[in-house]
């Protein structure tokens, strides 16, 4: 028989969902990055939609 046991410690109970931690700011270089990336998708449609004009016959 072992001269010592451990008391088992329950674990505390939650009343309340835990808080959501307030989101960060994004950083200056994620936003600069933004707007590049958004810059040349717009670019890049931009340009589609010209060479379809250039692409259909002349009447």
């Amino acid at each position: 028989m072992p001269a010592f046991t451990f008391e088992k410690i329950s674990p505390p109970v939650r009343g309340a969902p835990a808080a959501t931690t307030p989101k960060k700011p994004r950083g200056l270089i994620s936003q600069m990055m933004d707007r590049f990336s958004e810059r040349r998708a717009r670019r890049a449609l931009r340009d589609k939609r010209v060479m379809r004009r250039d692409d259909k016959p002349a009447e």
